[in-house]
C-alpha cells in the first residue's frame, strides 16, 4: 500500500504551474501509451473468470456490485445535496464518482499480489471496476440530458445567495 500512497503524496506535493505541467509534458506519452495499457493487461492475465463457478458466487458477484454503486452513489449524491446541489446536479456526481475503475484495480491487483484476497475476490473486484466504469457514461447522460431543470452552475448560484 505505500506505493500507492507514496506516489499520491508525491503528486500532491509537487508545486501547481510550470514544473507540474513539464513533468506531465514529458511522462504522459509513455505512460499512456504504455504503462497504463500493460497495467491493463496484467490485471487481464490475472482474472480467471473460471473461478465465478456457482450461482452463490455469481449472487455475491451482484451484490458486491450492487453495493459498490449504491454506497459510492448515495454518497456522493448526499454530499453534493449537503452542499446545495440541485437534486439532478447532486444525481449526476453521484453517478459520475461511480467511474473508479483504475484505483479498484490497483488495490485488488496489491491486495492479490499480497495474499491479502483470494483470486475468485479479485476477479469479484475486477467486475465491479468494469461494470461500474462502463456504465457511467450511458448513466450519466439518462441523468444530465434531462430538460426539466435548468442547467445552470449551482456553485455560482449557491455562493451569489451568501452574503
Amino acid at each position: 500500500m505505500h506505493s500507492v500512497f507514496g506516489a499520491f503524496v508525491f503528486g500532491a506535493s509537487i508545486p501547481r504551474g510550470v514544473m507540474s505541467r513539464e513533468l506531465r509534458r514529458s511522462t504522459e506519452p509513455l505512460t499512456m501509451s504504455i504503462l497504463v495499457p500493460l497495467f491493463f493487461v496484467y490485471s487481464g492475465l490475472n482474472t480467471r473468470l473460471t473461478l465465478l463457478d456457482s450461482t452463490p458466487l455469481w449472487v455475491m458477484t451482484a451484490a458486491v456490485f450492487v453495493t459498490a454503486c449504491a454506497a459510492k452513489g448515495a454518497a456522493c449524491w448526499a454530499a453534493a445535496r449537503l452542499s446545495g446541489a440541485p437534486p439532478r446536479h447532486a444525481l449526476a456526481i453521484g453517478t459520475l464518482m461511480n467511474a473508479r475503475g483504475m484505483v479498484e484495480l490497483i488495490l485488488a491487483n496489491i491486495g492479490l499480489q499480497r495474499g491479502l484476497i483470494t483470486p475468485t475476490l479479485f476477479v469479484i473486484l475486477v467486475l465491479m471496476a468494469i461494470g461500474t466504469t462502463v456504465m457511467t457514461g450511458p448513466l450519466f447522460s439518462l441523468v444530465w440530458e434531462r430538460e426539466d431543470e435548468p442547467a445552470a452552475d449551482w456553485l455560482e448560484v449557491r455562493d451569489a445567495r451568501r452574503p
